[in-house]
């Protein structure tokens, strides 16, 4: 695994610094240190502990508050302009994904179904490696578990997820970050229906049997990429 990877996967590896990540990688203005500490009711000296780590990694960014109010200067932290640098797959492998894909592309009808069947395998895999590696029961775990395994892996992909539990099983999940925007670009179908298939590899290895029902994209002018998955 690249270096860069291990460190990102290290610093979300605990739950309390995953979910700073993620309070303030989505507020809409800077986070204090103050900020965090009232938010998940913890010491400020771990708030900024957390916030240290984030940092150091790249994944979030921090300025000097000089407001004036006197004492010591707060630092403001927001997501770090780096962070798409620090997506999987790494650079080289992007590349090496993207000709990839477009060799298979070039196959035709063949070529398009052995990507979406590639795409659904890599999904699986992961999964089974994220699960193999959290040492999580599947069959006994709840699903908000599942959720933040699923959430925490997706993440760790570069996509900026969104899932939100509603009624009778159906979830709504959104992805703010295609790391394959690309190469999406020129060929939207294909490589579109390859990336839904990997994230039901996902889905369906933490969850089951599922749909999963693509309702806006980012290639069709949305700012996400917008899911409903069903539960069966």
């Amino acid at each position: 695994m690249d270096c860069d990877a291990q460190k990102l996967t290290s610093a979300l590896a605990d739950p309390t610094r995953f979910s700073i990540y993620q309070y303030v990688a989505y507020s809409k203005e800077p986070i204090t240190v103050t900020d965090v500490a009232e938010h998940f009711s913890i010491h400020p000296n771990v708030a900024r502990l957390h916030l240290t780590k984030l940092e150091d990694v790249h994944l979030l960014s921090a300025v000097s508050d000089k407001s004036g109010k006197g004492g010591r200067p707060s630092r403001l932290y927001s997501l770090s302009d780096q962070v798409v640098s620090l997506q999987f797959p790494p650079r080289d492998y992007q590349l090496l994904a993207d000709i990839a894909i477009e060799s298979l592309l070039s196959l035709g009808e063949a070529g398009e179904a052995a990507l979406i069947k590639m795409g659904y395998r890599i999904g699986t895999e992961m999964a089974k490696r994220a699960v193999a590696k959290s040492g999580l029961k599947l069959a006994t775990a709840t699903m908000e578990e599942k959720l933040s395994h699923i959430q925490r892996l997706v993440v760790a992909q570069g996509l900026k997820p969104d899932i939100e539990a509603l009624q009778d099983g159906v979830l709504r999940f959104r992805v703010n970050n295609c790391t394959f925007s690309d190469t999406a670009k020129k060929h939207p179908t294909a490589v579109c229906q390859m990336h839904n298939a990997l994230l039901m590899g996902i889905f369906e290895s933490y969850l089951g049997k599922i749909e999963l029902r693509e309702d806006e994209s980012m290639i069709g002018g949305c700012k996400s990429c917008n899911y409903t998955v069903i539960q069966y």
